[in-house]
């Protein structure tokens, strides 16, 4: 027989209809049962009631849909993130996972619904990496709302999301981009691209670079800004993590780059005069405001790899190519992710794995030189 319950611990028996049920005294005498179609449903409900009497709070309501609770989470989150990966989150749930989860009691909502909403949206065509995001948020959403004692246990952390295959990096090789840069000579994002190729920096941060945090005497600059995308249009905002914010050491042609390039800018600033609408920003549009990152694309970047006759590669290749070139010279990986703004050398050594083999014979071969005397 199974051990009977202690007073105050609540109680749980199947009813004749075959429904399981689960009651806990509340202050004052009063009981509150909860309803479920198996003992474990109930038992888990029992357990955030009892936790909830405990820490004297109200017990959880059956009547709070999922929906209700997500959009509540939102609001609550939204000071505690960047405004654009609020919107990411608000866009994955409202898009994908309110149609099909929000009329749901958040108190019944199990393992297998948010299993199915992931099937649902690959069979609708959503990129896996899409659905991993999802995850994430639903993730995040529902750890909260146990560590309110709003559920006994986090739904999502039972669920696994699709894996995404990891996309191929495209790095130029040397040859490629010394020929990229001179095809990009008497371009007007010239500077942007030696840049690119000599420090790694992401297109984000080359957009949001302003003059006052580049030392061209020191052969200097400081990481402090990204451009970003918001509803409202082109945003500065902070970098995402604190390694993002770094200071980087320029090579001598890309201070060269850039004082030909400011030299220009301040031509076209003299000419323009009040129409110039001066934001400080090193590469900015043709009077002065942020440049949209889809139209250098598309005006300069994807015509200069056509010109210089190169593969169609992404503008974060470019970043890669900077990577890969630096640990084939034999700089060591450390130095590589500091400049790259990596949140760990693992991360460093895991995204270009491709280049350790190389690494690991230039090792060998000096080994084996010293050796030899």
């Amino acid at each position: 027989m199974p051990k009977r319950r202690a007073n105050h611990e609540g109680t749980i028996y199947k009813r004749q209809d075959g429904r399981w049920v689960a009651s806990v005294t509340l202050p004052g005498g009063k009981r509150k049962s909860f309803y479920g179609q198996t003992r474990q449903e109930v038992a888990q409900k029992l357990t955030v009631g009892l936790k909830a009497r405990l820490d004297g709070v109200p017990l959880p309501s059956e009547q709070l849909k999922v929906r209700r609770y997500l959009q509540e989470w939102l609001q609550g989150a939204q000071p505690t993130v960047r405004p654009s990966t609020w919107r990411r989150y608000e866009q994955l749930l409202r898009v994908h996972a309110l149609p099909t989860l929000g009329t749901l009691p958040l108190a019944r909502l199990e393992p297998r619904h948010v299993q199915r909403l992931y099937a649902d949206c690959l069979a609708q065509g959503l990129a896996p990496a899409t659905v991993r995001q999802l995850h994430a948020v639903l993730h995040r959403a529902l750890g909260q709302a146990v560590k309110w004692g709003t559920v006994a246990r986090n739904v999502a952390a039972l669920v696994s999301p699709p894996r995404v295959k990891r996309h191929e990096i495209m790095p130029l090789s040397a040859v490629q981009a010394r020929t990229l840069l001179e095809s990009a000579q008497g371009d007007r994002f010239e500077a942007l691209y030696v840049l690119a190729l000599t420090t790694g920096m992401r297109l984000g941060e080359l957009l949001g670079l302003r003059w006052q945090d580049v030392d061209l005497a020191a052969g200097m600059l400081q990481v402090r800004h990204t451009l970003l995308r918001i509803r409202d249009g082109l945003q500065l905002t902070e970098p995402k993590t604190a390694r993002s914010r770094r200071h980087i050491a320029l090579a001598p042609s890309a201070v060269d780059a850039l004082r030909h390039h400011r030299s220009r800018q301040a031509t076209v600033r003299l000419r323009l005069g009040q129409v110039w609408e001066d934001h400080d920003l090193v590469f900015a549009n043709e009077i002065g405001k942020p440049v949209e990152a889809g139209n250098l694309l598309r005006r300069s970047f994807w015509v200069l790899l056509e010109k210089a006759e190169l593969p169609h590669i992404r503008f974060h290749d470019l970043r890669h190519t900077a990577a890969t070139l630096l640990l084939q010279q034999s700089v060591h990986p450390k130095v590589v992710s500091e400049l790259l703004g990596h949140s760990s050398i693992g991360l460093t050594l895991d995204t270009y794995s491709h280049v350790i083999p190389d690494m690991q014979q230039q090792a060998v071969a000096a080994m084996d030189s010293l050796l030899k005397g």
